[in-house]
């Protein structure tokens, strides 16, 4: 199966992903304007965090998230580690995957798809081997075949090979597997970050990470 964005099964994917969506969209309203006030108050403002992300073939789009870290700075105005700045309610909206619901809007757009790789950070583009590479001959996922295997509790290159997996063995049915096993994992809050971090190590590639 090719990743072209013309064949019947990607058609049939794009149509499911759109009608669940603006259900989920509509149906969810009440939740979205709920925590939007909730994070007003904790955060103040931005709301959202929207950041460019790699999708379908490299190309660029901007992800939409609900804000769940906060910007206190050191004395040199650097920010804080993540750990640092991930409030109370941050942390709340993470355990339950709140914070991944106006990706759904990214979704309805055509950015994204419900199920597929998870859109990554853009300097990752260039540490990738050719192999993990292949994650974006599909359009990104809100949730994928790394997230119900593991989520953020397993290596970069167990996600990547899982990813790559999937991109390889893509189905409807495969994707409604993943949608159910996703809420599973939500209801047991299982894997949102690797042991002893808050928030997914960065991915270094090649290259040691900076001491």
């Amino acid at each position: 199966m090719d990743g072209s964005p013309v064949n019947m099964s990607t058609l049939v994917k794009r149509c499911f992903d759109l009608a669940v969506s603006s259900l989920l969209l509509l149906l969810l309203w009440p939740v979205l304007v709920v925590l939007w006030a909730l994070i007003r108050l904790d955060m103040g403002t931005p709301v959202l965090f929207r950041q460019a992300r790699p999708g379908y073939r490299g190309h660029l789009f901007r992800v939409f998230k609900f804000r769940t870290m906060n910007d206190l700075r050191d004395a040199d105005g650097q920010l804080l580690p993540d750990g640092d700045r991930l409030t109370f309610l941050g942390r709340w909206m993470r355990r339950l995957s709140l914070d991944e619901l106006p990706q759904l809007f990214n979704v309805v757009l055509g950015d994204m798809s419900l199920v597929g790789p998870r859109p990554l950070l853009v300097q990752y583009l260039e540490r990738y081997s050719p192999e993990q590479a292949r994650r974006h001959e599909v359009r990104p996922g809100i949730t994928g075949w790394a997230q119900v295997n593991g989520r953020n509790a397993i290596s970069w290159e167990d996600k990547f090979a899982l990813d790559v997996w999937y991109v390889d063995h893509r189905s409807f049915w495969l994707d409604l597997k993943i949608l159910i096993l996703t809420a599973l994992k939500v209801i047991k809050r299982d894997g949102i970050s690797a042991v002893g971090e808050a928030t997914a190590v960065e991915f270094m590639g090649n290259r040691r990470p900076k001491v």
